[in-house]
């Protein structure tokens, strides 16, 4: 699955990471703050209302931002990131997903 393979329409978040990064690390991130709004919220809700994709080949991490859990997934990835790599390490933007294929559900 790539970062073109998003539903058309949908907003997101579009965060790009420095090149080098390890984008292993960045997914093992990206599960944790996954786990973590499960924890508060519910593992079934968070299912129902995150999706994302990877494309470690351009260190690049699209978070489905629809839904409030979606929102709270990707503030929780952001602020992990920012600890874990550096404010400086990657930058986010918002907008909306121009493919026709869906985000990856989260698990």
């Amino acid at each position: 699955m790539t970062t073109n393979d998003l539903r058309a329409g949908r907003s997101v978040y579009r965060i790009e990471f420095n090149p080098g990064t390890d984008m292993g690390s960045v997914e093992d991130t990206l599960l944790l703050a996954i786990l973590s709004v499960g924890c508060l919220h519910g593992q079934a809700a968070v299912r129902l209302e995150t999706g994302y994709a990877i494309d470690a080949d351009a260190g690049v991490v699209v978070l489905d931002a629809e839904a409030p859990l979606g929102v709270a997934v990707a503030r929780v990835f952001v602020g992990m990131c920012s600890h874990e790599y550096g404010d400086d390490s990657f930058r986010v933007t918002r907008g909306e997903a121009t493919a026709d294929r869906e985000l990856v559900g989260s698990q």
